[in-house]
C-alpha cells in the first residue's frame, strides 16, 4: 500500500486528469480512517469529487464520521445539505449527534429539518443529556431478550437482527430485559452459541451485569471498561430500563478526547487548536493564556527585582537563577503529570489527597538534596567557594518540596471544586514554583552574604 503522501499525490493527479474512474479505484482501496489526511491535501473542488465518489461507493457516512473537526469542517463546505442529512441518517445515534455538534450554526438547523422524523427525534432525545456523559456517547441499536427465550430463538432473533439490516457491530452482549424493558442481565454471545438449544436466556445469563447511567461522566465509563476488561457496558434510566449500549469503540474515542484535553489543558490550550487548524484560530486561541504567562513572568521578575541590590553585590547568583528555575520547573511538571494522571485513572480521590502530597514532597526534598549535592559540588569547584555551593543545595532542596507540595496540591484542590484538573495547572505550578525558587535562592544567598 502507497504511503499517504504518495497516495495524495496520486489522486490529485488523477483528480486533475479527469480519470475519476481510476481515482475511485484508488479510493476503494483506502479505509476510511485514512481518507481524512488525503481530504486536507485538496482543493476544495477536489474534496467535492472525493466525496462525490464516496457516496457512490455507499461509504460517505462511514468516512466522514472518521474526520477529524477542522477536516470535517472544511469538507462540510463542499456537501449539500441534503447529502449532510443523508450521512446522518445513516450513521449511529452517537456518532450522528457528534456530527451534528461540528456542523456550523447556519446550516445546522436546515440539515436536521431534512432529517426523518425518527432520527429528528432520537437526535432530540440524545440532547437532553448532558455534554460528556454516557447518554451523549451510548448507542441506541443494541440486541435485546427476552429471559423466557430458548437459546436457539435467542440465535434465531440475533440473525433475524442481522438479516434485516440492523446495526450488527454493537452485538458484542445480548441484553436480557423484563417486559418492562428492565435490564435483569447480559448473556455473552459464545456463551448462547456453545449452550443446549433448549436453555433459557434466564439460566444462561449473568445477572445483575456491570452498568452505568445515562448520567454518568464518559471518563468514568471508561474506568469501568478499562478495569473490568468489557467489550460493551449497557447504559440504563432512572427507572432501570435499558437505554443504550457504550461499545469499546467509543470508549477508546473518549480515552483519546479525555487524554487530549488533559494534555491541552496541561498547557493552557483548548483542543480547537490543532495542527490542521487555520493559523488565526490557534493565536485566537493561545493568546490568552500567553498573556497570563507573561503576567506570572512579571511576578517572577518582581521577586527577582526585590534583591537586586544583592545580585549588584554578587553577580554570580545570576548565573545560577536559570538552574534554580528549571530544576523546580521540571520537579512541578513531574509531580502534576503524576497526580493528574491518578486522579483520571480513579486512583486519588481528594480524601487521600495528604497521602499523596506528602509523599511528592519528600520525593523532592530526597532529588533536591541528591541534585542540589552535584549542584553544589560544581558551584563550589566553579566559583571557589563552598558557601555559593551551601546556598544553591538549600534553594534547590526548598523548591523541589515546594514543588511536590504545589504540583500535588494545585489539581487536587481544581478537582475539589469542579474543575479539570489540568485547566491552566502547568501555569499555575510553573509561577509558584519560579517565585519561590527565585525567593528562597537569593534570600538564603542575602542572608549568608558576608560568607560569599
Amino acid at each position: 500500500m502507497p504511503t499517504p503522501d504518495l497516495t495524495s499525490r496520486i489522486l490529485r493527479r488523477l483528480l486533475a486528469s479527469g480519470l475519476t474512474t481510476r481515482a475511485e479505484r484508488l479510493l476503494a482501496r483506502v479505509r476510511a480512517a485514512d481518507v481524512g489526511p488525503l481530504l486536507a491535501s485538496l482543493e476544495p473542488e477536489e474534496i467535492r469529487t472525493v466525496v462525490d465518489l464516496l457516496f457512490q461507493q455507499r461509504r460517505a457516512a462511514e468516512t466522514l464520521s472518521e474526520l477529524p473537526p477542522d477536516i470535517f469542517r472544511q469538507v462540510v463546505d463542499a456537501v449539500s445539505d441534503e447529502r449532510l442529512a443523508e450521512v446522518l441518517s445513516r450513521l449511529e445515534v452517537d456518532d450522528a449527534v457528534h456530527l451534528v455538534g461540528e456542523l456550523p450554526e447556519e446550516r445546522r438547523s436546515e440539515v436536521v429539518a431534512l432529517l426523518p422524523e425518527e432520527r429528528r427525534g432520537d437526535l432530540r432525545q440524545a440532547e437532553l443529556y448532558a455534554e460528556s456523559s454516557a447518554g451523549r456517547v451510548m448507542t441506541t441499536d443494541f440486541v435485546a431478550l427476552d429471559a423466557k427465550m430458548t437459546a436457539q430463538e435467542a440465535i434465531d432473533h440475533v440473525r433475524q437482527r442481522g438479516g434485516g439490516g440492523g446495526e450488527t457491530d454493537a452485538i458484542l452482549y445480548l441484553y436480557v430485559i423484563d417486559d418492562d424493558a428492565r435490564l435483569l442481565g447480559v448473556v455473552p454471545i459464545r456463551r448462547l452459541v456453545t449452550s443446549p438449544p433448549d436453555r433459557r436466556c434466564a439460566e444462561l445469563m449473568i445477572r445483575n451485569p456491570i452498568r452505568v447511567a445515562v448520567d454518568t461522566d464518559q471518563e468514568e465509563v471508561a474506568r469501568l471498561v478499562a478495569k473490568y476488561n468489557l467489550l460493551a457496558v449497557p447504559v440504563v434510566d432512572d427507572a432501570g430500563k435499558m437505554a443504550g449500549v457504550i461499545t469499546v469503540d467509543d470508549v477508546i474515542d473518549v480515552i483519546h478526547e479525555e487524554a487530549t484535553e488533559d494534555i491541552y489543558h496541561l498547557a493552557g490550550l483548548s483542543e480547537d487548536d490543532r495542527v490542521t487548524s487555520p493559523a488565526r484560530r490557534s493565536i485566537r486561541k493561545r493568546l490568552p493564556w500567553m498573556m497570563v504567562n507573561l503576567v506570572t513572568a512579571f511576578l517572577a521578575s518582581w521577586v527577582v527585582g526585590l534583591f537586586e541590590r544583592t545580585i549588584e553585590e554578587i553577580v554570580a547568583l545570576a548565573v545560577f537563577l536559570p538552574i534554580v528555575a528549571g530544576m523546580g520547573g521540571n520537579g512541578a511538571t513531574q509531580t502534576l503529570t503524576v497526580i493528574t494522571r491518578g486522579i483520571a485513572l480513579g486512583e486519588i480521590e481528594f480524601s487521600s489527597g495528604l497521602r499523596a502530597v506528602a509523599r511528592e514532597v519528600g520525593v523532592g526534598v530526597a532529588i533536591g538534596l541528591l541534585t542540589g549535592l552535584a549542584a553544589a559540588g560544581v558551584a563550589w569547584i566553579w566559583q571557589g567557594t563552598p558557601w555559593m555551593g551551601i546556598v544553591l543545595l538549600l534553594a534547590m532542596v526548598a523548591n523541589l518540596a515546594i514543588a511536590g507540595l504545589v504540583g500535588a496540591a494545585v489539581p487536587l484542590v481544581l478537582k475539589a471544586l469542579g474543575q479539570d484538573p489540568a485547566l491552566g495547572s502547568g501555569v499555575i505550578v510553573t509561577t509558584f514554583t519560579d517565585c519561590c525558587g527565585f525567593f528562597a535562592f537569593l534570600g538564603i544567598a542575602t542572608l549568608l552574604m558576608d560568607r560569599l
